[in-house]
This record gives C-alpha cells, sequence and structure tokens, in this order.
C-alpha cells in the first residue's frame, strides 16, 4: 500500500513551475510519479527525462523510499533564449505499508523513466485456508497426564460450607 503524506506537494509544484524556481539541497524540485497495483507487485515511475543514471540516488530506510535525482543547470557560457525545463535537485519519499516487500525492490531507468517494482509480501498475499470437518468421529478426550479424565456434567451448587461464602457486611 502507498501512503500520500504530504497534502502541499501540488501546490510546491505548481508554484515552482509558476516561478521557476529551482531545486536545490536545502528545498529539491518534485518528480512527477504514477504508481499502480499490478498483479502481486506495486509499480511506481517517476518522470526524470534529461537525468543522468549515476545521479540518481534511492535509499530505502524502514517503509520509506526516497528517491533523489539531479539535472544540472549547462555548464558552457550561453545565452538562453528560454529556459521552461527544470534544472537542479529533485527528491520524492514515499511512505510505504507493512504489506510490501522492501526487500526485493528492483528499479530500472529507461527513456528518461525511472521505474520501481515493489512485490508484495508474502504474508499479505491472498491465499486459500482448507476447512477440515471432524466427520463422525464427535468430540474427543484429550488426556493430559494429571489425572482421570471425566466425562458428564458438572452441576453447580448453592449449598456449601460457611467458608466458601462471603461474608455479609451488618
Amino acid at each position: 500500500m502507498l501512503m500520500r503524506t504530504d497534502p502541499f506537494r501540488e501546490l510546491d509544484r505548481l508554484t515552482q513551475q509558476m516561478l521557476g524556481t529551482r531545486g536545490t539541497l536545502a528545498r529539491p524540485a518534485v518528480m512527477p510519479m504514477d504508481a499502480w497495483r499490478e498483479g502481486d507487485r506495486f509499480v511506481v515511475e517517476f518522470d526524470l527525462p534529461g537525468v543522468a543514471v549515476d545521479s540518481i540516488d534511492l535509499d530505502v530506510e524502514r517503509n520509506v523510499v526516497t528517491v533523489k535525482a539531479e539535472r544540472p543547470a549547462p555548464e558552457n557560457d550561453m545565452e538562453l533564449i528560454a529556459a521552461e525545463r527544470p534544472r537542479g535537485v529533485f527528491s520524492r519519499q514515499l511512505v510505504l505499508g507493512d504489506n510490501l516487500d522492501l526487500e526485493h525492490i528492483t528499479a530500472n531507468y529507461d527513456s528518461g523513466v525511472l521505474t520501481l517494482l515493489i512485490p508484495v509480501a508474502e504474508q499479505a498475499k491472498p491465499r486459500k485456508i482448507n476447512v477440515t470437518s471432524s466427520g463422525d468421529h464427535g468430540p474427543q478426550a484429550i488426556d493430559s497426564g494429571a489425572g482421570p479424565v471425566l466425562s458428564g456434567t458438572v452441576e453447580a451448587s448453592s449449598a456449601g460450607s460457611a467458608a466458601d461464602r462471603d461474608p455479609v457486611p451488618a
């Protein structure tokens, strides 16, 4: 299960697009993503066009997956006519549920898209439980080794010794 925890992420992304802010280490830019379940695994795709594969950093700590990447500004001295593509540091954190197998995450970067495949943990997969019947055997007594096995009914009695009864306040 994937949980979104930052309700202002979309507002930050819109602000960055409108103001043209660049991502820094202190305030990274957001990266768009899609996530869905496909059978026994979750698939998460991040759009990172123009990012070198060696600048992508993927970390897993407890149940949080952190993706960081950087698209540097052009290094040569040129006059930009248009600069609409965001540059700088990009970061995204995903809080994953306990039903995912974080030990077997795989990542692939192809054509500007980083794809994470996160398998569902074995204990979270649906499974069939067989129900058996005791048939016509009826109830069976279990010998605990602590003495004779008694069968029959036990009747409660209100009579008893005075020591068995609670004292009545006067």
